[in-house]
């Protein structure tokens, strides 16, 4: 879906029946983004784009832009308010290192599904294929990493190249687009005609024909299962389908289990909520489902990491698979019944043929295996005995403190689990975190982009000694915008995730985790951020409720045990039943 041409194309003859006005390319890049709805643009300028910010400098009454600090932060700020929003995000950097900082937030975004819109500066278009300075072929470069990638040399392509691209990033299984436009193209007048949005592209089916026999199939599997069991991922999130969801499982008795990045699209307390999936998920879930009889996955698919071997899951389970990319049928786990479609459109459907039931003694099985997690692992976690803090305390006293209501957002790491683990949510699109990449330095600049795209929320970034420091720089963003991020270091010396592997799987040898932080409290005072460090129990929570009552930006760094373990773990080549509580 790539156009790298070189060609120039004549400016198109305005139709004699509109209205047209004259206007560069870079001012149409703005229309366009206008149009579009867009009210936040978060970036870093440079010499290939800088006709587009000239022109931004007449709009700044109309779009706020956000100047980042690195364009890796200005794409993953980009994703954190696309996530919290539910709307397109929009990034622009320059061409050659601005672009290629892109590549790591474009990956992260086509796996985790997020809908952006990148521009990137280019050299003029005469000068492509030269190795002009800062001249970098970042269609190849991007191609494997974006949704649908485009280079305009010639501005009257601009209005539509841009609808197309908010269409594509937009609809259907959501991800990135990046539109490469050069600096000509950026400067040339042309007879601007106005912006009409893309609503169909030929070749382009973003939602599946809905094959109404499958959904009877599967409600007819449901109808006569003894033990059937919902999965679901981001897709519920990204169909804004979470009352369809909670109606289906309502109704049919369902127990359901939620991946990392499907966690908040029914409350944590819900009834029938039982639990996280995956390496680090809940003992219960993993465990039943290698004895389900029939596996529900929606809006999910099937990563490794909530599979384990995939020779040993669910073997003895009839699978129904609902997705909106036939892509993922069959790609890991054989569906028995795939359901093509946007889950808001073939939940109700399946909904409709379900009958009503009581399952509460397949649900109670869920429960007994709690016990047994809770006693062995979640008890010692939240309330332990020993006088070392734990990553799980702190987020007891976040949920009692925000009741559910915050926005999480999270680097990789230890922590992470943690967070996904323990963390209470009440609403959808509560809980950000980088889930397929698995990007450190994710989480900083995500917040600040999911403080833009929900302002109204608490926004607590909690992030690990190793990921902070790979995006600190943004606290400048901070310091700048004054985005009132709450930013919670849980601080154990190490690389941890990586340590415990060390520990478990390869004798203790610690190869190049231990890390050494700065005093983060006085780097935060530099940028004009308050701060503090706890390491004591007794000033945990008061320092929670500090933070979080502090009007603007704040950095807590909490300091807990060096050596502290996250279980539940399915260790790497073990089926999910053969899940490891310490």
């Amino acid at each position: 879906m790539s156009n790298a041409t070189t060609t120039t194309i004549e400016p198109a003859i305005a139709a004699p029946d509109k209205a047209t006005q004259t206007l560069s390319g870079s001012q149409a890049v703005l229309e366009a983004c206008l149009a579009e709805g867009v009210t936040t643009i978060f970036g870093y300028p440079g010499g290939a784009i800088m006709p587009i910010y000239d022109a931004l400098y007449d709009y700044a009454d109309k779009l706020e832009h956000i100047l980042v600090r690195h364009e890796q932060g200005g794409i993953h700020a980009a994703q954190g308010y696309a996530r919290a929003s539910g709307r397109t995000g929009v990034v622009f950097a320059t061409s050659g290192p601005g672009a290629t900082n892109l590549v790591t937030g474009l990956a992260d975004a086509l796996i985790d599904s997020t809908p952006l819109v990148c521009i990137t500066g280019q050299v003029f278009a005469h000068l492509l294929g030269t190795d002009a300075f800062q001249e970098i072929d970042v269609i190849n470069i991007t191609t494997p990493v974006t949704k649908w990638n485009y280079q305009v040399t010639d501005a009257t392509e601009i209005p539509a190249v841009l609808a197309k691209a908010f269409y594509i990033a937009g609809t259907g299984r959501p991800g990135p687009v990046l539109i490469d436009i050069t600096k000509n193209a950026q400067l040339q007048k042309f007879d601007y005609e106005g912006y009409t949005p893309c609503n169909h592209i030929r070749s382009y089916r973003p939602k599946p024909i809905v094959r109404k026999e499958y959904v009877a199939e599967a409600a007819a599997l449901i109808n006569a299962a003894q033990k059937p069991f919902v999965i679901f991922g981001q897709g519920v999130v990204l169909g804004k389908a979470e009352q369809e969801f909670k109606t289906f499982i309502e109704k049919a008795g369902l127990p359901a289990a939620w991946t990392i990045m499907g966690m908040g699209a029914i409350p944590t307390n819900h009834p029938q909520a039982v639990g996280m999936l995956g390496m680090h998920g809940n003992y219960a879930p993993n465990v039943l489902t290698n004895e389900c009889d029939v596996l529900i996955a929606i809006g999910m698919r099937f990563d490794d990491r909530v599979t384990g071997r995939l020779d040993k899951y669910a073997k003895q389970a009839k699978v129904i698979h609902l997705d909106i990319d036939p892509a993922e049928i069959d790609k890991n786990v054989k569906a028995d019944i795939p359901v093509w479609g946007d889950c808001k459109e073939t939940l109700p459907l399946l909904t409709a043929l379900v009958e009503k039931k009581d399952r509460s003694s397949w649900l109670s099985e869920f429960r007994e295996l709690e016990k047994k997690e809770q006693e062995q692992v979640i008890t010692p976690e939240l309330n332990p005995s020993s006088d070392t803090l734990t990553m799980g305390e702190v987020l007891k006293f976040i949920n009692e403190l925000t009741e559910g209501e915050a926005i999480m957002v999270t680097d990789v790491g230890q922590h992470q689990m943690v967070t996904c683990r323990y963390a209470h949510f009440n609403n959808s699109k509560s809980n950000i975190t980088s889930g397929g990449l698995g990007t450190m330095g994710f989480g900083l600049p995500a917040a600040i982009g999911a403080k833009y795209g929900a302002p109204d929320k608490h926004v607590i970034a909690i992030i690990g000694d190793g990921g902070i420091q790979m995006t600190i720089q943004e606290l400048g963003t901070i310091m700048q915008f004054g985005a009132a991020v709450k930013i919670l270091i849980l601080n154990n010396q190490f690389l941890g995730m990586v340590r415990q592997w060390q520990q478990l799987f390869h004798d203790k040898r610690y190869s190049f985790v231990n890390i050494t932080s700065p005093n983060y409290v006085t780097v935060a005072k530099g940028y004009g951020i308050e701060g503090r460090t706890v390491d004591q129990r007794a000033d945990l929570k008061a320092a929670l409720k500090t933070m979080l009552d502090h009007p603007g930006a704040y950095l807590l760094e909490v300091m807990v045990g060096k050596e502290n373990n996250v279980f539940p773990m399915v260790p790497q080549g073990c089926s999910v039943s053969e899940i490891r509580l310490s």
